[in-house]
């Protein structure tokens, strides 16, 4: 993997409902690669993971997004489970913060039910991602172009389906937060 030294990469979840693995995973592929995560939300303490619908591990959150600034991260990764990006879409600070990322063209990274704050941040119109299929209609519905692939990049933005997925999303994510760009895949002219 790319060498991610020098780089701190936003986590951003909700304060329950992350898919552990979601989480996890691209952490590990962000810290082993150099880079420094950390992990954003709501509120301080404590966000608790899930394995689908079963309580898993809490993590220690670092920053509250009300003292987060997308100008201190080179990139973010947005974690899936179903309660984490619907609890994420109705926090405005959230909504915000992930904006601010599209603006500055950083390296954004969702996976599975994470583009719901993509659709709710208004950053998906011309765009085209993937997501797990109950978002489709949602993405289409905001001006998106959903796909059916392990992994999509477009512009700025990485996307994945769902945990079977995390190896190439790790990967690119990494990539792109080394590079501070992205390349195009998915027919994606």
């Amino acid at each position: 993997m790319a060498d991610l030294s020098g780089k701190t990469i936003a986590f951003l979840v909700a304060n329950e409902g992350i898919e552990q693995v979601e989480l996890t995973e691209p952490w590990k592929a962000v810290t082993e690669s150099g880079g420094t995560a950390k992990l954003v939300a709501p509120e301080g303490d404590e966000a608790q993971a899930f394995n689908h619908l079963d309580k898993a591990d809490t993590f220690p959150v670092d920053v509250t997004l009300a003292d987060a600034s997308a100008d201190d991260y080179d990139g973010i990764v947005l974690p899936g489970g179903v309660a984490n990006p619907d609890s994420l879409r109705m926090h405005s600070e959230a909504v915000s913060f992930i904006r601010h990322f599209f603006e500055a063209n950083k390296p954004v990274a969702a996976i599975c039910h994470a583009p719901w704050t993509l659709v709710e941040a208004n950053v998906v119109a011309g765009k085209t991602l993937t997501s797990w299929p109950s978002l489709q209609t949602d993405i289409r519905n905001a001006g998106g172009n959903w796909v059916d692939e392990e992994l999509v990049v477009d512009g700025n933005l990485i996307t994945s389906r769902k945990p079977d997925d995390l190896k190439a999303f790790c990967e690119a994510a990494v990539d792109a937060f080394a590079n501070g760009t992205t390349r195009p895949t998915s027919g994606v002219n």
